[in-house]
């Protein structure tokens, strides 16, 4: 079954702070993220950075913006707007590529697959979802889940 098109395809800035190997192309990321927006059912134009990063960043910016001292797969940055600028910025996404290896590795799961998760996770953060709550976290997973189907990519959390 063919995918509906977003009505305004995402904009989506790579940045690479790490060599790319093993780093999927930016046209993966894209086809992600806009996966992401079709789930949620975002009609809005929307554009966001990924900022893809070693251990090091990963590490410090989990320390400074979370408070736990240690890199994590991926961070997401909503976008802060002053009240009444309407501009198509959702936020920023930080994913740490070594740590996305690793645990691809050690769930057994396809990297290319995990990537793909990490990336529509962090859009749908930026997006307003979150996990806090029990309810919201199944919510989120259910979503999370089912975008990922829709890319032929199996559940995560089964």
């Amino acid at each position: 079954m063919p995918r509906a098109a977003l009505p305004n395809p995402a904009l989506v800035h790579l940045g690479y702070a790490v060599p790319r190997v093993g780093v999927p192309a930016p046209a993966s990321f894209r086809r992600w993220v806009e996966a992401a927006l079709r789930g949620a059912r975002r009609r809005r134009p929307a554009e966001l950075s990924i900022r893809i990063v070693g251990v090091d960043e990963g590490r410090a910016l989990n320390r400074d913006y979370r408070g736990k001292d240690y890199a994590t797969n991926v961070l997401s940055f909503e976008a802060e707007l002053p009240p009444g600028l309407r501009l198509p910025l959702i936020g920023d996404m930080v994913i740490c590529a070594p740590v996305v290896a690793r645990e691809a590795a050690e769930q057994g799961k396809r990297a290319r697959d995990h990537w793909a998760h990490l990336t529509v996770h962090g859009t749908l953060h930026l997006l307003g979802h979150d996990h806090v709550v029990e309810a919201e976290a199944e919510a989120m997973e259910a979503l999370e889940t089912r975008i990922l189907a829709g890319l032929d990519i199996a559940d995560p959390y089964a």
